[in-house]
């Protein structure tokens, strides 16, 4: 597998391009969990909600204690006072699912300022790393010998630019049927620099 062009300059590129998507992933990972922490900390009202409606509940419920050792009406008035301590069950039951929502709303806000630009750049990087690595490791199979650059020369002159060829020659098709395997190897190397590739030596 070729991940990596030989050309130095081409090689340099994507190594930076690597290393940048890296940092770009660690930034919105990053800014993904800064903005989870920023919105958890809007359930503190549902905490002191929460924390409230367990005091409430808890100093009626005493209080109801107390009241059922009173003569006479002891019974009626813990009666009454247990069912005004359910109105504190409610209302911690009301902060701490409004603390969950918060909590909810945190991961998917965090989640989403961190996926969206990550999957995006990622999703780039990938088509163009992928691509480059297909068919630098498929021309690499031919380059075993110098007699597969006939291949690349072929491939030179159906896809490179008219002008560029009448640099290498002013009959590149007939040095190809020829043989001539300077011109071969020129129009070779023309079309492996556009894969990242070097001509074997010799």
């Amino acid at each position: 597998m070729k991940l990596y062009a030989d050309a130095p300059a081409r090689r340099t590129r994507q190594l930076l391009s690597d290393v940048l998507v890296l940092l770009w992933v660690g930034l919105w990972v990053w800014l993904g969990r800064q903005t989870h922490d920023v919105v958890v900390e809007l359930r503190g009202p549902a905490d002191s909600l929460t924390a409230a409606g367990t005091s409430v509940h808890s100093s009626l419920s005493g209080a109801g204690e107390q009241a059922g050792q009173l003569p006479l009406v002891g019974d009626q008035l813990k009666q009454w006072l247990g069912q005004a301590a359910q109105s504190g069950t409610t209302l911690s039951a009301a902060g701490t699912s409004m603390a969950t929502t918060v909590e909810r709303v945190a991961l998917v806000l965090g989640l989403v300022v961190a996926a969206v630009p990550i999957v995006l750049v990622v999703s780039l990087w990938l088509y163009v790393r992928v691509g480059f690595v297909r068919r630098a490791s498929a021309a690499q199979r031919f380059l075993d010998s110098s007699e597969d650059l006939d291949l690349f020369a072929l491939r030179a002159m159906s896809r490179q630019p008219l002008n560029v060829l009448a640099r290498v020659s002013d009959d590149p098709a007939g040095a190809w049927r020829r043989g001539d395997t300077a011109v071969i190897r020129e129009l070779a190397t023309l079309e492996l620099r556009d894969e990242g590739l070097r001509p074997p030596s010799g």
